[in-house]
């Protein structure tokens, strides 16, 4: 799913309330099967969700693999897995 959630980006308030939503409208996904990842992955924006769709020892398998494949950390540097 790519939901879009219009807030103002000057207003904290605004901004709060548009992450109580997202994170919201993501736990029911969960809830009811979905997922929060898609055809390219599990952005910034999810990838606090993942522990909790796939499982610790899930995503410790996935960040071991990614840490096999790139040791020096060069491959999408900054991101979750």
């Amino acid at each position: 799913m790519h939901p879009t959630i219009v807030f103002d980006g000057d207003d904290e308030g605004s901004r709060r309330a548009a992450e109580v939503v997202f994170d919201d409208l993501v736990g029911c996904a969960l809830e009811l099967g979905g997922t929060i990842t898609g055809e390219h992955g599990v952005g910034t924006l999810k990838h606090r969700f993942l522990e909790r769709e796939l499982g610790t020892a899930t995503v410790a398998l996935q960040r071991r693999v990614k840490d096999a494949l790139d040791p020096l950390g060069i491959l999408n540097p900054g991101k979750a897995v």
